[in-house]
């Protein structure tokens, strides 16, 4: 088999496939990156046993087969190839040229290689039977202005992951580590409902590709796992996640309703102002202080290296509270803000839910310290 192709179009490319092979596995032939003729593309594939990425590449094409290329030094040869077209020859080994450059790689046998399964583009028959479709951008920020909030904990078990909620009433990404929530809604009825949680990590992988990715793509769940397909110009991709088992428990009812005050602000004058005096925190749970009244919200922090304090005009409605926060936890929940937000305090040591001023589909919950 010969293929030639662009060579920034094939570095572009492998850059998705680099994050998702692993360089050391329990299988060394999830170390390898597939390579395949169908259809005038090239196609690449790889895994890591919770993540397989597919990407078709248009080429010019002579022969057929499927071939395992050794990842690493492939990844490291075509960033720093010399010419403009890439050459490879594919039968006992690969040859590779590019300019006055050449190269021989030794291949492995697919025997034993994992069989990969996708979504089908076309919506054909197969093992991922329920779909929706989304516009790339929006799920893109769906998933990507919750993730922060998933727990990094190993003990936390099903909050290691993204929920995944589809429905006739939209589509809703959530994610929680017990000590602050944040989701995401869209106002896109889909046609069934289900509950998915994919691990956190593979959600970084999900939206690394959603970010590359113009136009609709397609989600599509099958047993165990999530699949998603996005066709571009120059070529497609398509991916699997295993999904974790179980859902989570009941979060609605930590999203507080009723605000004894709420404050109207301007997100990035309050961030800024919750970063500087944060500087001065303790180090052990990052502590900052609000006080609210008046119209205005004094912040303070004190430390192992003194004490700061800073005063921001806001609009408020409701009897003054004073409050303390893990400083952290609620930069993060303002991060994905612009523009004004509100701030609604259900009291000093209940949930705090932090939402844009005007309708953005974003909200997230923080839980005051209890002091």
């Amino acid at each position: 088999m010969r293929v030639t192709l662009p060579k920034n179009l094939l570095a572009e490319r492998i850059a998705l496939l680099e994050r998702v092979i692993p360089s050391r596995s329990s299988n060394p032939l999830l170390t390898y990156l597939g390579l395949a003729a169908e259809k005038d593309a090239l196609v690449l594939f790889g895994s890591n046993g919770e993540v397989d990425l597919e990407v078709r590449l248009p080429a010019q094409l002579e022969g057929e087969g499927r071939y395992l290329i050794p990842s690493q030094p492939f990844f490291q040869l075509v960033r720093s190839l010399p010419g403009e077209t890439v050459e490879l020859s594919l039968g006992s080994e690969l040859a590779l040229a590019s300019g006055r450059f050449t190269t021989r790689l030794a291949l492995a046998p697919m025997e034993g290689y994992p069989e990969l399964l996708f979504p089908d583009l076309e919506g054909g028959e197969g093992a991922f039977t329920q779909r929706a479709q989304f516009l790339a951008e929006e799920l893109q920020r769906a998933l990507s202005q919750v993730r922060y909030a998933a727990s990094n904990e190993e003990y936390r078990a099903i909050f290691r992951g993204v929920q995944l909620e589809f429905s006739d009433r939209g589509f809703r990404a959530v994610a929680s580590d017990g000590y602050r929530l944040a989701l995401f809604d869209l106002e896109r009825p889909q046609p069934f409902t289900k509950k998915a949680v994919v691990p956190a990590r593979s959600v970084d992988e999900l939206v690394r590709v959603l970010r590359s990715a113009e136009g609709e793509v397609v989600l599509a769940l099958g047993p165990g796992t999530l699949g998603l397909a996005v066709r571009q110009e120059e070529g497609a991709l398509r991916m699997a996640v295993r999904l974790m088992e179980g859902e989570f428990p009941d979060y609605e009812r930590v999203i507080p309703k009723e605000f004894p005050l709420k404050a109207a602000l301007d997100v990035e004058p309050f961030r800024e102002a919750l970063k500087r005096v944060s500087v001065l925190a303790d180090k052990q749970n990052h502590r900052v202080d609000l006080f609210l009244e008046e119209g205005r919200v004094l912040l303070s922090a004190e430390g192992d290296y003194g004490k700061g304090q800073e005063e921001i005009f806001v609009s408020l409605e409701g009897a003054p509270m004073s409050l303390a926060y893990n400083a952290r936890y609620l930069l993060e929940a303002l991060a994905p803000l612009s523009g004004r937000a509100e701030l609604g305090f259900s009291g000093p040591t209940s949930p705090t839910l932090v939402r844009p001023l005007e309708e953005g589909g974003y909200q997230a919950v923080v839980v005051p310290l209890r002091v």
